[in-house]
């Protein structure tokens, strides 16, 4: 627990900052009167009227008898922007740079929002604990690897705009970002049809919306074709799980597939070459890869990602929407 040993006034500042922020406001926008900050605060309301006066002094804000007070500068807005990248460590398992994936996303990431002239900042979080007092010191926080047991009550108190790669949170009004596989799945079947081939799909036992919204393209793919195609499902966990690889051998060798798709770790395609009592094609989802693959190129999805950001740095109150990149299959 911290406290906060700075002038009553100035944390009384600080308050009003991130209240403003979080609610968006801009130049020019009504803010609330003396009496009515002191209703929401556990300020005095001496403390209320120094710090609006000092406010004003500054040229912060504007206040006319008879009409109220007004933002007339946004100090907490600025052309040099500080964005965190935060990951689940307890999902993505041995650390942030143990996983391709996301190793990946974060160069990309880190590469293009230097290159705009701002500040990256890396860090994660876990199912229990948010560091959302550290994330009010951020301008924008993108998020990765929330899944239905993290809890996420204490995620709207943040002043930070919020960003969610590769998942949709329902009822929150943040902008999700996420890779459509569908397309890939499709061009997959389309170049194997009129050849009766067995798939195994890996699906992870990680829930999520994205996980959910795989495993249902995958199967409207195999549903799609003219050739009917055998298509098995096991449930595996590529992140702490990723040495256990025994179930996988045995249904290499008992249903002797002649594609292996999903959630896969790298280290497993050499495992399943090795395994597989046949020749059998491993596609995983990958970024920047040009090998066999679901793949997306990194830079082209965040340059997406970043565009939408700084867009909605200009309005913190976007409302939910979702933004798919299409993946591309690599044969």
């Amino acid at each position: 627990m911290s406290i906060d040993l700075s002038p009553r006034h100035l944390q009384l500042r600080d308050m009003l900052f991130r209240r403003w922020k979080t609610n968006g406001l801009k130049a020019g926008d009504k803010i609330e009167s003396q009496n009515e900050i002191v209703k929401f605060c556990e300020f005095s309301l001496i403390t209320v009227i120094k710090t609006l006066k000092d406010l004003e002094a500054e040229g912060i804000i504007r206040r006319q008898v008879g009409k109220g007070s007004f933002l007339v500068e946004t100090p907490w807005t600025e052309a040099h922007h500080r964005i965190g990248f935060f990951y689940n460590r307890d999902i993505v398992g041995g650390g942030i740079f143990n996983n391709e994936f996301y190793t990946k996303l974060v160069v990309a990431l880190e590469k293009a929002v230097v290159s705009d002239g701002h500040e990256f900042i890396l860090g994660s979080f876990t199912h229990k604990s948010m560091p959302t007092h550290v994330w009010d010191a951020l301008d924008v926080v993108v998020l990765a690897g929330i899944t239905p047991e993290t809890e996420i009550d204490k995620l709207p108190e943040t002043s930070a705009q919020v960003a969610i790669m590769d998942l949709v949170i329902e009822d929150l009004p943040y902008h999700a970002y996420r890779i459509d596989f569908e397309p890939a799945f499709m061009e997959m079947f389309r170049v194997n049809d009129g050849k009766k081939l067995k798939y195994l799909y890996l699906n992870t036992t990680i829930t999520s919306s994205e996980q959910a919204s795989r495993l249902a393209s995958i199967k409207r793919a195999h549903a799609s074709t003219r050739t009917e195609q055998e298509l098995r499902i096991i449930s595996v966990n590529q992140e702490t799980g990723q040495s256990d690889t025994a179930e996988l051998e045995a249904v290499l060798k008992s249903y002797k597939p002649d594609i292996v798709c999903g959630y896969m770790h790298h280290s497993w395609v050499p495992v399943i070459a090795a395994k597989a009592t046949k020749p059998t094609r491993a596609y995983r989802y990958s970024l920047d890869n040009d090998g066999p693959s679901f793949n997306v190129d990194s830079a082209a999805w965040m340059q997406q990602v970043l565009a939408d950001i700084y867009a909605n740095l200009e309005d913190r109150k976007p409302g939910k929407q979702v933004m798919s990149m299409p993946a591309t299959f690599h044969p």
